[in-house]
């Protein structure tokens, strides 16, 4: 498939995808999984309801279980909550940096191109994916559409993680997203770690054969990451330390302070300025 039928595809999904977060509250939230078959059952009517395939439908959820890690994950965020120093301790920041410059020179006309294309260095990119996935080397072993489904019938984010299911199921309908694919706790995707609905939205072609391959492609996964930090607001050019113009998009990465202040003193040291 081509990218810009993916992206008329994502464009015509918008209309389906804003009724959601409405709709689903009908089918019963729940603190355990107790209740998660049942609500499994009444999604499943009201995706078919709001234009889902029932094939699509069926794919997505035949091995779909509630999973008990993404839970645990889900209220063990605790790492967030560290001082800079302890979290860049924790993070590896230090070896994240000495790779990343190898990273940058040996991958310097992919990040040149980046940069040509959506505006942002070497430096961000490198740190997010650094810091993600260890540069691609592990992108994590839980069920994705058992992680978001979970995520979605849970009480906490309920209506957020609804919406992210209604995007894997675009996804796995473009034939982008396996419904046995692997990957992160909170459902999370690929090497720099997309949520379903930031693929649909910001991910970008970037090696050119016309695919968006999150895992597979560094290049995809790079320029969708470059793509996402365009579209919350990056200016070509300006600096993106705590305090200028583009600190607010690495901030539309992550809620943490922690966790964006990390992306900048990474990013800089890399870039060297």
């Amino acid at each position: 498939m081509r990218m810009t039928k993916f992206l008329l595809a994502a464009a015509a999904a918008c209309i389906l995808h804003a009724v959601p977060a409405a709709a689903a509250k009908a089918a019963q939230c729940g603190n355990n999984g107790a209740g998660f078959e049942a609500w499994v059952g009444e999604f499943k009517q009201e995706a078919a309801a709001n234009g889902v395939s029932p094939s699509v439908l069926d794919r997505a959820f035949a091995n779909v279980s509630y999973n008990r890690p993404t839970i645990a994950a889900d209220r063990g965020q605790k790492s967030f909550k560290l001082s800079f120093d302890a979290f860049m301790q924790k993070r590896g920041g230090a070896a994240i940096i000495s790779r990343g410059k190898n990273m940058k020179r040996a991958n310097a006309a992919l990040f040149a191109s980046i940069e040509r294309r959506f505006g942002v260095p070497a430096g961000p990119l490198i740190a997010i994916w650094g810091m993600e996935t260890g540069f691609g080397s592990y992108m994590g072993n839980q069920h994705t559409l058992s992680a978001v489904s979970t995520l979605a019938y849970d009480c906490r984010r309920s209506d957020y993680f609804t919406d992210q299911l209604y995007a894997a199921l675009q996804l796995v309908s473009e034939g982008y997203l396996n419904p046995q694919a692997r990957g992160a706790a909170h459902g999370e995707i690929g090497q720099t770690q997309f949520l379903p609905r930031n693929v649909v939205r910001f991910g970008a072609d970037g090696d050119g054969d016309g695919r968006i391959d999150m895992v597979g492609s560094r290049a995809d996964a790079l320029a969708s990451t470059a793509n996402f930090l365009k579209g919350h607001g990056w200016q070509a050019g300006a600096g993106y330390q705590p305090g200028e113009p583009n600190f607010a998009a690495i901030a539309g990465w992550n809620a943490a302070t922690v966790y964006q202040q990390a992306i900048a003193y990474i990013g800089q040291q890399i870039d060297g300025n």
